[in-house]
């Protein structure tokens, strides 16, 4: 990734549903060495978010009883949440939570894209999102995963304003020269029914270790560290609870 700090239609914050959130805590803490504080407010009902060095990375949100998704959901930095909404809405996109504001922090929406993949807009406003961007521990990049690459490069852009770098074997997202994303193409050998998604990717100081680290504390790893030809090592994880997500070496700039 080539932002260092939140932007405007940029990545800016990931969070993970965890049905159990200290066993949550106890696995995200021994693979990134995060420190977790859950916000005491009863409206922000045991938001807890994640740092490194003091500074905020990541988000854990408990899971109720109710049967709710497991993922990891990646959040887009934007000016004006009600403006982008309306521009999602006439690109084809979708709204799950209406614009709503965060006290003290900020306003939010969940919104999907026209294939039905997930993601959150955030307006800052006293809490701009990551504290650091591809530092060991830290959100080091975010895949798009679609069986509809078309589509994507004509709603994204549409929404956000990203620049689009396909080449034959991977595109990229990025903004104003600095890539920061890019999207796979959902093809037979993902199970029909993996709906499209977000995958966020933490950037580690070594990617195998990590992957070992993981499985060890009870994770699961879904893809082997591989070295992608002309790319990074990286790895796909599943934490205890079924929640995906991706390393991938720290600094590393595609």
């Amino acid at each position: 990734m080539k932002l260092d700090k939140p932007v405007a239609g940029g990545p800016c914050w990931a969070e993970v549903g965890a049905p159990d959130l200290a066993a949550a805590q106890r696995f995200y803490s021994t693979v990134f060495g995060w420190r977790t504080e859950t916000d005491s407010r009863e409206e922000m009902g045991g938001y807890t978010i994640a740092s490194l060095d003091g500074l905020p990375v990541a988000g854990l949100v408990p899971l109720g009883d109710e049967p709710q998704p497991v993922v990891w959901y990646v959040t887009f930095a934007v000016s004006d949440v009600d403006a982008t909404v309306e521009t999602l809405r006439a690109a084809g996109g979708s709204v799950v939570f209406e614009p709503g504001d965060v006290p003290g922090m900020g306003r939010f929406a969940s919104v999907t894209d026209p294939q039905g993949a997930a993601f959150h807009l955030w307006q800052a406003a006293g809490f701009e999102g990551a504290g650091l961007l591809n530092a060991p521990g830290s959100l080091g990049w975010v895949e798009l995963m679609t069986r509809a690459p078309e589509r994507a490069v004509d709603f994204y852009p549409a929404v956000f304003g990203w620049s689009v770098d396909a080449s034959e074997h991977y595109t990229q997202w990025g903004l104003d020269g600095a890539d920061f994303g890019g999207m796979v193409t959902m093809d037979d050998k993902f199970p029909p029914e993996v709906p499209p998604h977000w995958l966020p990717y933490f950037a580690v100081a070594d990617v195998d270790a990590a992957s070992a680290t993981a499985a060890g504390a009870g994770g699961t790893v879904l893809m082997e560290p591989t070295s992608v030809p002309d790319g990074p090592r990286i790895a796909v994880l599943r934490d205890p609870h079924g929640a995906m997500f991706g390393v991938y070496p720290a600094g590393y700039e595609r």
